[in-house]
C-alpha cells in the first residue's frame, strides 16, 4: 500500500494521544503541553494559544475543521503563539485547573473545546470555548478575536501584563480558599433529595432541561438513600429518570449503550458519542434499581449495556475510552434511520407487513423525523411490544453496518475502567458472571497499568507507559480493589487497597486539601460530581471502608476529618455533591461488616442481600460466631443467621 503523503505535520506526531495525533497534520505548528513549548514562547516573547479537548468531542472536530484545518487561521496562530494541544482524557488535571479559570472569567461553566490564550510566563488573558473562524450571530470569530489579542499585546503590553496579573491573583484567591471545619448530620440527606426534587422535570424525567445529562451519581445516591429510609422521593424520581433515560433516544435502542447526553430535554436527540464512564456509571444505577425493584425490563437494560460495552470497547481484557459521535463526517449518522431503508431492510428480512408497522412505529421510526428531514433517532414510548422485536433489531443493526462506525478512541484509562469494575460488581446482583468479569477486569488493569511498582494513568496498545497515575487512578481503582475483595475475599485485593490508599493520602492529600495530580502543575480535586464522580469523595469513601475492613481506627479518624473539612459546602449546596452525601450516611450511620468462618460464608452473603443495606460487606473470621460490626463497634451476635440478620435490621432502625 502507497503510504498517506501529508503537506503538514507537527510536533504531535511524537505523541500517543489518539486527540494528540488527530492534529498532529494541521498547518497549526502545535506543539504538546511541556518545557519545551513554555521555554519556546519565552525566547520568542510570543503568547501561548492553549486547546484542549478530546478525541469524541464533536465541537472540537468543527473548530479543527473550521479554523485549525485552515491555513489563514493557522498562519495568525503560527505567527503570534505559540500553540500546544492538551487531551483532557490524558491530563484531566490541566483541563479542572483551567476549566476553573473560565469559569472565574465567565461566571459560568465552560467545555470542550476550552481555548486558553497566555502570557509567555503562563498567565491567562483570555479564556472561551468553541469559536467559530468568522464573527457569527451568537459568537465572535476566532480570527478577529486572535488578532485583536495580538495588537493589544504588542501596542500595550503592560496593559496586559497587568490583566493578566490580575487574573492569576484571582485564581490564586479561588485556589487558596479553605472552607471551615464543620459538624454535619443526617438532615442533609432530606436537604438534598428536596434539592433534587427542586431541579427535577416531572414531565421528561430527570435533572434540568437542556441539555440534559443523566446525573447517574446523583440517582445513585438517591436509590442509597431509599435502602437507607425508605425515602419514597428518592426511589420514585430514580425509578422514573431511568426508565424515562432507557426508553429514550440517549439509549442506543438498536445495539444498547448510553450515549454522553440529550441535547433536548425529552430524551430524544442525543449527543451521540458513548462514553466509558457514561455507561459504567448508568449500569450501576441501573442494578441498584435492580436490587430494590427487580424487573426484566431493567435487567434488559444492565445486560444490553453490558453488551454494548463489550461489543464495541472491549480489547485484550480491557475497555477503551469512548466512540465518537461523528460518522462519515454527519453527527449521528450510523445511529439514524429513514423510514424507507428500514421498511426496505425489514421486508427483505421476511417481516410481514403489519408487524413492520407495529415495528417502526414502536421504534418511532416514522415518516415525520425526530432529527433533520425523516431521519429518526430510534426511542420507545408506547408500553406494549411488538412481536419479533428483537430480531427486528438485528435486521436494523445489520442495516447500520453499510455506515461505517464513528471513531473510537483506544485509550485506555485506569480511572474509567475501574469504573467499569465497580458497575460490574454491581451487576452481579443481575448475574454472578458480572462479579467474576469485575474481578478480571482488575486483575487486567493490575496486570496492564502497572509496572515496577508505579500505578499509570493511561494504556496505548504497543507504546511504553507514560502518565503516571492520577486522583481519580487510585480513588476509583482503590473502589475496585475494595469489590474485588468483597467478591473473592481474597485478601490480596484488600492489601492493594490499602497500599494505593495510603499512597493516594501521601500524593495528592496537601496541608488539608486533594490535589488532582502529584505533578509540579497543582490543579485543586472537585468536590462536586461532574462529567462523573469525584474522586477526592470516592477516595474518602474508599478510606472509610478500608477502616472497616482492617479495623485501624488512625484511617477511620482519618476519613472523619475528611469529611469535617467539606461539611459547610455540602451544607450550602446539597444537591451539588450526591456522591458526598454518601459520606454523611457512612459516618453517621455506619458502614456494616458481616463477619463469620468460611463455612457460613454464603450464609453471611444472603443476609448481605436481604438486607440490602448499601455500605455492607463481609469478612472471613476463625470464628464460631457470626457477628455484624461497624468500625466503632460490634452490636449483633449470634449463632443463627436469621437472628444476626434480625439484629441488623434493627440496629438500622435505630
Amino acid at each position: 500500500m502507497q503510504a498517506t503523503t501529508y503537506k503538514y505535520t507537527n510536533d504531535l506526531i511524537h505523541e500517543q494521544s489518539p486527540y494528540l495525533l488527530q492534529h498532529a497534520h494541521n498547518p497549526v505548528h502545535w506543539m504538546a503541553w511541556g518545557e519545551k513549548a513554555f521555554a519556546k514562547a519565552k525566547k520568542e516573547h510570543k503568547l501561548i494559544f492553549l486547546s484542549i479537548g478530546y478525541s469524541t468531542c464533536h465541537w472540537c472536530h468543527v473548530m479543527e475543521r473550521e479554523t485549525f484545518e485552515n491555513e489563514e487561521s493557522a498562519k495568525i496562530l503560527n505567527d503570534n503563539f505559540v500553540s500546544i494541544k492538551v487531551d483532557r482524557e490524558e491530563r484531566p488535571d490541566i483541563d479542572k485547573y483551567y476549566q476553573d479559570v473560565f469559569y472565574l472569567l465567565n461566571k459560568r461553566g465552560g467545555g470542550w473545546p476550552l481555548t486558553i490564550v497566555m502570557t509567555p510566563q503562563r498567565k491567562v488573558i483570555y479564556a472561551a470555548t468553541y469559536l467559530p473562524p468568522k464573527k457569527m450571530s451568537y459568537a465572535p470569530g476566532f480570527r478577529d478575536i486572535m488578532n485583536f489579542i495580538v495588537q493589544k499585546y504588542k501596542n500595550s503590553p503592560q496593559e496586559v501584563q497587568k490583566s493578566a496579573d490580575s487574573i492569576e491573583n484571582a485564581i490564586k484567591q479561588y485556589s487558596s480558599v479553605k472552607n471551615p471545619k464543620g459538624d454535619i448530620d443526617l438532615s442533609i440527606v432530606d436537604k438534598f433529595v428536596s434539592a433534587v426534587k427542586d431541579s427535577y422535570d416531572e414531565i421528561y424525567k430527570g435533572i434540568g432541561t437542556s441539555p440534559k445529562f443523566p446525573h447517574a451519581s446523583t440517582f445513585d445516591t438517591l436509590l442509597d438513600i431509599y435502602k437507607v429510609d425508605k425515602n419514597q422521593d428518592a426511589l420514585h424520581m430514580s425509578e422514573d429518570a431511568l426508565e424515562a433515560m432507557a426508553k429514550g433516544g440517549i439509549n442506543d435502542q438498536i445495539e444498547g449503550g448510553f450515549f454522553r447526553y440529550s441535547t433536548d430535554g425529552s430524551w430524544t436527540i442525543p449527543h451521540f458519542e458513548k462514553m466509558l464512564y457514561t455507561n459504567a456509571e448508568l449500569i450501576q444505577a441501573y442494578s441498584k434499581l435492580y436490587s430494590i425493584k427487580p424487573t426484566n425490563f431493567t435487567k434488559s437494560v444492565i445486560e444490553k449495556t453490558i453488551k454494548n460495552m463489550d461489543d464495541r470497547f472491549l480489547s485484550g481484557g480491557l475497555y477503551k475510552s469512548a466512540s465518537d459521535a461523528d460518522s462519515e463526517a454527519e453527527e449521528g449518522k450510523y445511529f439514524l434511520f429513514t423510514p424507507q431503508t428500514a421498511q426496505k431492510a425489514l421486508k427483505e428480512a421476511g417481516f410481514e407487513k403489519k408487524n413492520i408497522s407495529e415495528i417502526l412505529t414502536y421504534l418511532n421510526i416514522t415518516k415525520y423525523g425526530n432529527f433533520k428531514g425523516d431521519l429518526s433517532n430510534p426511542i420507545v414510548d408506547e408500553e406494549v411490544e411488538p412481536k419479533n422485536l428483537d430480531k427486528a433489531k438485528v435486521v436494523l443493526k445489520k442495516l447500520r453496518s453499510n455506515i461505517k462506525y464513528p471513531f473510537i478512541d483506544d485509550k485506555i484509562l485506569t480511572s474509567w475502567n475501574s469504573l467499569m469494575a465497580t458497575a460490574l460488581f454491581e451487576a452481579s446482583i443481575v448475574d454472578p458472571k458480572y462479579g467474576k468479569k469485575g474481578v478480571k477486569l482488575v486483575d487486567s488493569i493490575l496486570a496492564n497499568l502497572q509496572k515496577d511498582g508505579v500505578l499509570y494513568h493511561q494504556l496505548l496498545i504497543g507504546k511504553p507507559l507514560k502518565v503516571k497515575a492520577l486522583l481519580e487512578d487510585y480513588a476509583f481503582l482503590t473502589d475496585a480493589l475494595i469489590g474485588a475483595f468483597e467478591q473473592t475475599i481474597d485478601e490480596r485485593y484488600l492489601n492493594k487497597a490499602l497500599s494505593l490508599a495510603s499512597e493516594s493520602v501521601r500524593k495528592f492529600y496537601i496541608d488539608g486539601s486533594w490535589y488532582l495530580s502529584d505533578s509540579d502543575f497543582k490543579s485543586m480535586a472537585p468536590l462536586e460530581d461532574a462529567s462523573y464522580r469525584s474522586a477526592q469523595v470516592v477516595m474518602i469513601k474508599d478510606i472509610y471502608t478500608l477502616a472497616l475492613l482492617s479495623g485501624d481506627m488512625k484511617l477511620y479518624e482519618k476519613a472523619e476529618n475528611m469529611l469535617s473539612s467539606i461539611a459547610t459546602k455540602l451544607k450550602n449546596h446539597p444537591s451539588a455533591y450526591p456522591e458526598a452525601i454518601k459520606l454523611v450516611i457512612i459516618s453517621k450511620k455506619g458502614e456494616i461488616d458481616l463477619k463469620g468462618p468460611k463455612s457460613r460464608l454464603n450464609e453471611l452473603r444472603k443476609i448481605k442481600k436481604e438486607v440490602n443495606y448499601p455500605y455492607m460487606y463481609t469478612l472471613l473470621k476463625d470464628q464460631e460466631l457470626l457477628q455484624a460490626c461497624t468500625a466503632k463497634q460490634c452490636f449483633a451476635f449470634s449463632k443463627d443467621a436469621n437472628e444476626l440478620k434480625d439484629e441488623i435490621v434493627k440496629y438500622l432502625k435505630r
